[in-house]
């Protein structure tokens, strides 16, 4: 577990630029997966669907369970067994995030690489949220969830390579509804986006928008 706040690419021409420069692009990370074991006070533990407490929890994972990470990132500050960290491990085997307070993986350094492709999540940040979205780097599909009967549709708002955009993805269809869409982003091509809330138009006025994250088509 680690209780230090680990700083991410903020914005999508400083990534860019970062990149190319290093010749990162298409680097692979220093840190393979890892595997912890889930603590708690015996309780299951939620596990949602981005790296925040407000997130919907897709699903729980037993105490004493092992779990294989596949990469870390830094969301809401949880306090556990463990103790306090911002740090939150991506399983893919459960289909989220749980926080890092509740996971012993014999370190109180980072132990699995940064996430970012592939499991690149949000979830809109002020108020009441409607909108989740996750980018999915296997097939350039956006997934946009709207779970809060608002009258406001979720919606991820997207550039692409060289600052294009933006262009939108809406889950228009209500509370508890999703939307799986293809978009053009090529393969080893940089996506940046954020997840809002807006009333559908054409150039919609984007509200309670997440930080941005850059991902890129794998």
């Amino acid at each position: 577990m680690k209780r230090s706040s680990v700083r991410r690419l903020a914005g999508f021409f400083l990534v860019l630029v970062t990149a190319g420069a290093l010749g990162l692009a298409g680097a692979t990370p220093a840190l393979a997966a890892a595997t912890g074991t889930v603590k708690t006070a015996g309780d299951p533990l939620n596990v949602r669907r981005a790296p925040s407490t407000s997130a919907t929890a897709v699903r729980t994972v037993a105490n004493g369970a092992t779990v294989t990470i596949d990469c870390q990132t830094i969301g809401t500050s949880v306090t556990g067994p463990l103790g306090t960290t911002t740090l939150w491990d991506y399983v893919p085997a459960l289909g989220g995030y749980i926080s890092d307070s509740y996971v012993y993986t014999g370190s109180d350094q980072r132990i699995a690489p940064d996430c970012g492709v592939g499991s690149g999540s949000a979830e809109c940040s002020t108020g009441v949220c409607a909108g989740e979205g996750q980018f999915r780097s296997s097939d350039a599909h956006f997934l946009v969830y709207d779970r809060n009967a608002d009258g406001k549709s979720a919606v991820v708002a997207y550039w692409l390579k060289g600052g294009a955009g933006p262009f939108y993805v809406w889950a228009s269809g209500g509370n508890g509804t999703h939307v799986d869409k293809a978009v053009p982003v090529a393969k080893g091509s940089w996506v940046y986006y954020k997840v809002c809330v807006a009333d559908a138009a054409a150039n919609p006025t984007l509200e309670a928008c997440s930080s941005g994250i850059t991902d890129y088509a794998a």
